[in-house]
Parts: C-alpha cells; structure tokens; sequence
C-alpha cells in the first residue's frame, strides 16, 4: 500500500468503561472522512484499548468500502493472546506482519514507528499524558511531519 492512501491510530489500552461510546463513536466518524478523502488502507497496533476499537470499526466498514486493514504486531508471541476479539479481528485482516523477532523493551516503538512511517495520517486517541507510548508516537508523526487528528479524551 502507499503512504499517500494509509491511515493508522494510536491510543491508550485503558480507556475508561464510560468513555468507550464516545471514542467509538470520534473514530467511526473521523474513518468515514479519512475515507471519503481518500484512504483506503488503514494500520493497527493490534493492542487492547483504542487499537482494536479502530479495528473493529474498520473490519465493519469494509462491508461497504474497498478498504484494507492491516495488523501490525509487534512481536510474535503477540499472536497467542487468548482475547477473542483480537483474534477475530486477525482473521479480518487484509495484511499481519510482525516486527520484531521476540520481545523486546523497543518492540512497541519498532511497531509505532512503522505504522505512521507507512501513513500519512495518523488518528490519536489521547488524554494528554505526556509519556507512555502514544505520547511517544504522536511526537514522532509530528518530527516526521505526519498529519495527526487527536481525538481527546
């Protein structure tokens, strides 16, 4: 896929019970226009929390688009996890690729790397800490000149 037609999200694993419509409900909405503007492929992280929310949504609007979704794993023992809706979602996928060959402290930032060096937009999901992953992989997209849509929690 190029870079110019792939979109892919970043965003907090905890997201708090009351808040998930609402993230559901900004992702859903901020697809459909990264759709309608002309992107047709779209990365996630595959991790618990935002990723699999964008993937799920995704997987769904693929019944209607000719989009495609990709999995970006960050280590193989990754793929074991026993969550039923990551595993759904895997078989929903267009593309899995690993990216590191075992776990590593880095191997959530090789993978973060990668998915918004592939993307020209970015969607993060943030509650404005200021480390951690995602604040790590908003500042990278921005260092690399990525557009990003925040959607703050």
């Amino acid at each position: 896929m190029d870079k110019e037609h792939t979109c892919c999200v970043t965003g907090h694993r905890d997201i708090p019970v009351e808040k998930v419509p609402y993230v559901q409900d900004k992702l859903y909405q901020e697809l459909l226009q990264t759709i309608q503007d002309g992107c047709m492929h779209f990365v996630s992280g595959f991790a618990s929390g935002v990723d699999l929310i964008f993937a799920g949504i995704v997987a769904g609007l693929k019944q209607k688009y000719p989009i495609t979704l990709e999995a970006a794993i960050p280590y193989p023992g990754r793929m074991n996890t026993p969550d039923k809706e990551f595993q759904r979602l895997l078989k929903e996928c267009d593309i899995v690729k690993v990216h590191t060959e075992q776990y590593s402290k880095s191997c959530y930032m090789v993978r973060n790397r990668y998915m918004v060096d592939c993307s020209t937009l970015v969607i993060a999901v943030h509650d404005g800490r200021k480390s951690g992953g995602t604040a790590a992989t908003i500042k990278y997209a921005h260092r690399v000149k990525r557009t990003v849509r925040e959607i703050k929690l």
